[in-house]
């Protein structure tokens, strides 16, 4: 009982985090899930693809109001992205082993590998964010087609393991696209919601699919206050020195993960 409340109060942070940096709620929302209401990673991720994109939704009206959607951009990254994501969680996760083999050595178990992703991805979202971003010269030219690729692959990335991809959305744009921080920030929580909506749709295909819509409607309500919050404070802070304290956080989390799945494969 005691890691179920804990949860709960952690899913505060997921939408903190959404509604402040633009991202970081999946890699945040899936170990949550797996650490303190105890879910396999797998179902975690199905369950993360509903609760952040909700919650993105919510933050993606507020944004529109504000009128800080970039909507061509959006799109770009959006329909490459979706599809990518609903043919990885109706073709690709059904199809993934129950035990992963890289070489002829190392052998991961289903679990284990998404896990051990999860950590990784943490950890190179962390780096250019303790880093900082320096605010990039105007391109004469966009390029929207290494946009849309981005789009597919981060799309892909999503599906895998259930991750909205805040935290290569919002650099995508802002290098390939010259977006300013803020927009790119609100932009990247509506491609958020659609992608993350998206893979979650894909997933009630799936026959004989169970959730616990407690839980999932429990933890999401939590997460959409969290998110009002953020995007308060998101006027209110320095985004610079934010990312850097919340980059810290996300690297000891996805460290930490990484020690305990090679611990556990010991």
């Amino acid at each position: 009982m005691v890691l179920i409340i804990t949860g709960y109060f952690l899913a505060l942070l997921v939408g903190l985090v959404l509604g402040t940096l633009g991202g970081g709620g999946s890699i945040l929302a899936v170990p949550i899930l797996v650490l303190f209401f105890q879910m396999e990673p797998k179902d975690a991720t199905v369950y993360s693809l509903f609760i952040v994109g909700v919650t993105s939704l919510f933050g993606a009206i507020q944004h529109f109001k504000s009128k800080l959607i970039n909507l061509k951009n959006t799109l770009l990254f959006a329909i490459p992205a979706v599809i990518s994501v609903s043919l990885t969680r109706l073709f690709v996760i059904p199809k993934l082993p129950p035990i992963i083999h890289v070489g002829d050595f190392i052998v991961f178990d289903l679990n284990t590998f998404i896990m051990g992703l999860f950590g990784l991805l943490m950890i190179l979202a962390a780096i250019p964010m303790i880093k900082g971003q320096k605010e990039l010269p105007s391109a004469k030219k966009n390029r929207p087609t290494i946009l849309v690729i981005f789009g597919a692959i981060i799309g892909f990335i999503s599906g895998l393991v259930g991750a909205g991809g805040g935290f290569m959305i919002i650099p995508s744009l802002s290098i390939f696209m010259k977006v300013p921080i803020k927009n790119a920030i609100a932009t990247s929580i509506v491609i958020i919601a659609i992608n993350s909506l998206s893979g979650f749709t894909a997933e009630l295909f799936r026959p004989n699919i169970q959730l616990n819509w407690e839980i999932l409607l429990g933890f999401t309500l939590i997460a959409v206050a969290g998110l009002m919050i953020g995007l308060r404070l998101n006027h209110l802070i320095q985004a610079a020195k934010l990312k850097k304290a919340f980059g810290v956080f996300v690297l000891i989390i996805g460290i930490t993960i990484l020690i305990a799945e090679i611990v556990a494969i010991r």
